[in-house]
């Protein structure tokens, strides 16, 4: 990558912290990794595969070389956040990759992983995401539900487990910045339109644990949100009151759908125009609509939803179309 346009996807947000847009699927303002540099450089989130170009050459252009970096952490192991860690881990043979430990496995070996994503995405998984590269088990560091990632000079980040989006989910505090790392654990931020969405995918969405971890993230007292989709936000306990707002709606709204004995297109339906009035802004930008789609269907949200409730009404029938 020329230097020019490494310098288009960096931003200095301040302390030593450098937001990176990954340009997933060449969409920018989509997907964002964080550059922590210091005495330890770190790196959290990677973006896909496909983005690993941009990551390295904006790496290198903020003066962090392949002997440079020390840490690769992922919030969870989703493939918009982790499927670059193949590519990187190669590319920086001195980083170890730190991920919670239920999601350790998926990266030495991703074939349980890809094969899942292939079979949700079909053809669209290579253009969205690429293949997920194995990485050496001896360079995978596991999480528990909480720990400490260590960024020297007496910086570290403070994880802490953030299920109810992916089992595998933590949340990650820096104690110098304030800063605290969300992942998909609150949400979508629209920085266009000031909007937030919740994301909902299947197999994991749970609306209680999903509160619960907004709800433990609002302990933190952080000072600022870095969102992976997308970028910071100063207003964090507005934001995290808003994200735990917008989930209990969208549940609601297909919890509403279930009732009236609608099938599961019929409920993506509805909720997809309930969004387009809750978010004016958003729907009246085709362009910024159409990318968040892409990274967050209204379709996959609403099945995750789905599929949470069928777990507690397992006597009930449900999920075919309409």
């Amino acid at each position: 990558m020329d230097n020019g346009r490494a310098a288009e996807v960096c931003r200095d947000l301040g302390t030593d912290v450098f937001e990176i847009d990954t340009r997933m699927s060449g969409y920018a303002g989509i997907t964002a990794g964080y550059l922590i540099r210091g005495d330890r450089p770190c790196l959290v989130e990677t973006g896909t595969a496909r983005s690993a170009e941009t990551v390295i050459g904006a790496l290198e252009h903020l003066g962090v070389g392949a002997a440079d970096l020390a840490t690769i952490v992922v919030t969870h192991i989703h493939l918009d956040h982790a499927g670059g860690v193949g590519d990187l881990s190669r590319y920086f043979p001195q980083a170890t990759v730190v991920v919670h430990e239920r999601g350790a496995r998926h990266l030495v070996d991703p074939a349980r992983l890809v094969a899942s994503a292939r079979r949700i995405y079909g053809p669209a998984m290579d253009t969205l995401f690429g293949e997920l590269l194995p990485t050496p088990s001896e360079r995978v560091v596991s999480l528990g539900d909480v720990g400490t990632i260590d960024l020297g000079g007496g910086r570290r980040l403070d994880a802490f487990y953030a299920p109810g989006h992916a089992s595998h989910h933590v949340g990650l505090v820096d104690n110098v910045s304030g800063d605290l790392y969300t992942g998909d654990a609150a949400g979508i931020y629209i920085p266009e339109t000031d909007d937030l969405q919740p994301t909902t995918p299947p197999p994991d969405f749970d609306l209680d644990l999903a509160l619960r971890s907004m709800s433990a993230m609002a302990d933190r007292a952080a000072t600022r949100l870095l969102f992976s989709h997308f970028g910071p936000v100063t207003d964090v306990s507005g934001a995290l009151e808003r994200s735990a707002e917008e989930l209990r709606v969208w549940v609601s709204a297909v919890r509403g759908a279930r009732a009236d004995a609608l099938g599961l297109d019929h409920a993506v339906a509805r909720v997809y125009a309930m969004a387009r009035e809750r978010y004016p802004s958003l729907h009246a930008d085709p362009d910024t609509s159409a990318k968040f789609e892409e990274l967050s269907s209204t379709r996959a949200n609403v099945n995750g939803i789905w599929r949470w409730l069928d777990g507690l009404e397992p006597g009930r029938v449900s999920g075919a179309p309409d």
